[in-house]
């Protein structure tokens, strides 16, 4: 079939394209792009799946489009002529009106650096080559996650060598035993690898041999322990509520914060225990008798659980009455089995309305550890019996209420 001239369909004809569905040149970019985006093209450069030539999926006109709507078809196939960067496979056929015909019946894109020129990625190709040709001379293990990640690997460009670097460190220097601001490469900032944590627990685990790797130790927040690096101490933060303990020089009612492993080594007359989640209430907490208020860390309880003395006191939780306060709790009582918790009852609840707030997102799940009264309270709000997504914070509460609510707990445990 003859094919228009230079100047393009008109527009009625495209609009006639656009309504058939007819795979245009625009489709053929698209189907390109997708496969860029999931990283095929670039992963075919490591020797991946995708050989070339590619086949394109290409819909077209059907024998009575090509009879109903002539000028329309021929525009069509003038379109796919004229995109440079496929090769069209024709079929002829006899049509019982028209006579002989040839139509478009499959497309190619026969090599990777024409479907780049398609999309107009071959500048971030180039330099995705320059990656793997570095990777393949420094750290050839690492190949394999450039095949895997290579859109990752592009944003990474400027960093990759860098990141190579604290490969080949790490290599030479196994469990370091230092802090990881005190690694010492050549034009590497102090933050680099803090920066970098999570794609270079991916790279390091890829390189080092097993031996050096802590594989127990998961997760950005493990990662200096992971590979043998000094980790920055755990700090619990404390104030002690009555006067006649002297822990320090000072103020009569300190604000302390030790590391906690010193922190697991007090041995100071404490009876009693509160644990809250809220700064305000951490520094206005009331005086009381051998007693001390630490400030929480949401779900963090593994270092308070060092300190095995905190077995002989009477513990209590203060955090949120919203499901996540009593997921906190239920977990604390993970370490601590016979915490009590502490302003999160109903009756704190409805005399607090006026403050209520909202909780984004829910706990749903059950909370093995609770008690009956703490559950009950707790299945009232995850199933939204009282109000969809209710929340009172711990900080909207009346000191009043606080103290007289303490004043009750400490009669009740001597």
């Amino acid at each position: 079939m003859r094919t228009q001239d230079e100047r393009g369909p008109p527009a009625a004809q495209l609009a006639e394209i656009s309504s058939a569905n007819w795979t245009t040149p625009r489709d053929l970019q698209e189907q390109l792009r997708r496969l860029w985006k999931r990283g095929e093209l670039l992963r075919s450069l490591t020797g991946g799946d995708h050989a070339f030539p590619l086949r394109l999926t290409l819909k077209g006109p059907t024998s009575t489009d090509l009879a109903g709507r002539f000028e329309a078809v021929r525009a069509w196939i003038a379109g796919l002529v004229a995109f440079g960067q496929i090769r069209i496979e024709w079929r002829e056929f006899t049509h019982r009106v028209l006579g002989l015909q040839r139509v478009p019946q499959s497309v190619w894109v026969d090599t990777l650096d024409t479907a780049l020129e398609a999309i107009g990625k071959r500048a971030e190709a180039a330099r995705f080559n320059d990656l793997l040709a570095l990777t393949r001379s420094r750290q050839p293990r690492l190949l394999e996650w450039l095949a895997r990640r290579p859109l990752q690997a592009l944003e990474l460009a400027e960093s990759w060598e860098h990141l190579l670097a604290v490969v080949d460190w790490l290599a030479a220097h196994p469990h370091p035993g230092i802090y990881l601001r005190q690694v010492d490469i050549p034009g590497l900032h102090s933050k680099f690898i803090e920066d970098h944590r999570s794609v270079l627990t991916e790279i390091l685990d890829l390189s080092l041999a097993p031996p050096v790797i802590e594989t127990d130790r998961a997760g950005t927040v493990k990662f200096a322990a992971r590979y043998g690096f000094l980790d920055k101490p755990t700090r619990i933060r404390f104030r002690v509520l009555d006067a006649r303990i002297a822990l320090l020089p000072g103020p009569s009612l300190p604000d302390i914060t030790l590391d906690a492993d010193s922190f697991a080594k007090l041995t100071v007359p404490i009876r009693r225990v509160f644990i809250t989640e809220n700064e305000t209430n951490f520094l206005a907490f009331p005086p009381a008798t051998q007693s001390i208020v630490i400030f929480g860390a949401g779900y963090g309880w593994h270092a308070l659980a060092r300190a095995k003395w905190l077995s002989q006191c009477t513990l209590f939780y203060w955090g949120d009455i919203d499901t996540h306060g009593f997921a906190i709790l239920d977990q604390l009582r993970e370490h601590f089995d016979h915490v009590e918790s502490f302003l999160m009852d109903r009756a704190t609840l409805i005399a607090h309305e006026r403050v209520w707030g909202k909780e984004a997102d829910q706990v749903v799940r059950d909370l093995p550890r609770l008690t009956e009264t703490e559950r009950a309270l707790f299945d009232e709000l995850r199933d939204n019996r009282i109000r969809k997504n209710l929340r009172l914070e711990q900080e909207h509460l009346g000191f009043e209420w606080v103290k007289a609510a303490l004043k009750g707990d400490l009669s009740e445990n001597g």
